[in-house]
């Protein structure tokens, strides 16, 4: 069903703060992941197809341990996110060891992207409205819009942070439901004297109010999407290619085409709540949450 959405799925990286595989993690009570309960969700949300992004090094374990238990109910595909898939003109930096971030997670696989597609972290968990909402947004048609159309499903930042560690968030400006602007700030924590802060990408220091919306990396795009976060990352690599451990991230890519008048984004409103696992302390609330909604009827158990 190419017309219904694909849901391309981070899993690439290894949870280096959670100290090991968080998106294979037991958190159901019949020994359900998250990322189950995400690809449950988004199947009932009619998304037809999902990729996998992960890393060659664990990808017979995680298609043995995640993968194959969609096969048949959804089209499962695979794609390697490598360090040294770049544009030709480019070379990985000596010293360099990690890959360049969430942009290029999603352009590892641009040959599996044959339709509209949403895109979500492997370990966080977003609720059922968030895809359905998502659903909604990739089989719309408008024809009266002249610009690109992406989505995101924002929440609001007191309702993502962590009690046991620092979390990094893109904070967004919003207009009449359309998405203003993405500022990527990092090593967001609730201080002492009770303020939230954090840094900006720049190293700045700076309070965050509690009520602001946050991209939790669910987002919505149309094919179209690819050929302009090829261009930007290329010219990311050309400005930042040398730096060791530099990223680009996908809200400043949303950023970029917002400002420059080629894409609208519109912020899409969820009743879902989010939670997710950054430190292995966040483990027993997200179990307790799951085991609540649970027992509230939102999914079966075991989740079939």
């Amino acid at each position: 069903m190419v017309n219904s959405p694909a849901l391309v799925v981070l899993a690439a990286g290894m949870g280096s703060r959670y100290g090991g595989l968080k998106q294979m993690d037991p958190m159901g009570p019949n020994g359900e992941t998250v990322l189950d309960y995400s690809v449950f969700d988004a199947i009932k949300a009619g998304f037809s197809k999902v990729i996998f992004v992960i890393r060659e090094d664990f990808a017979e374990s995680f298609q043995t341990t995640v993968g194959a238990k969609f096969v048949n109910q959804i089209e499962v595909a695979y794609a390697f996110q490598r360090l040294d898939d770049l544009p030709e003109t480019y070379a990985v930096p000596q010293g360099r060891e990690k890959p360049w971030g969430t942009s290029h997670a999603i352009l590892a696989a641009r040959d599996e992207i044959d339709r509209p597609f949403a895109v979500i972290n492997a370990d966080d968990f977003y609720g059922t409205d968030a895809y359905q909402q998502a659903a909604n947004f990739l089989t719309r048609e408008d024809s009266s819009s002249i610009k690109d159309r992406y989505a995101l499903v924002g929440y609001h930042i007191v309702n993502t942070l962590s009690d046991h560690g620092a979390v990094n968030r893109g904070i967004c400006k919003i207009d009449n439901g359309l998405l203003k602007g993405v500022e990527e700030v990092v090593e967001i924590s609730r201080k002492d004297d009770n303020q939230i802060e954090g840094r900006g990408i720049a190293g700045n220091a700076c309070l965050v109010e509690e009520n602001v919306v946050v991209s939790m990396n669910l987002w919505a795009f149309p094919i179209s999407f690819l050929t302009e976060l090829m261009d930007h990352f290329t010219k990311f690599l050309a400005e930042h290619g040398t730096e060791p451990k530099s990223e680009c991230y996908i809200p400043t890519v949303v950023d970029d085409l917002v400002n420059r008048g080629i894409a609208d984004c519109y912020v899409l409103e969820t009743s879902s709540s989010w939670f997710g696992v950054t430190y292995p302390e966040d483990k027993p609330h997200v179990v307790e949450s799951i085991a609540a909604l649970i027992k509230n009827g939102d999914y079966p158990t075991p989740l079939a």
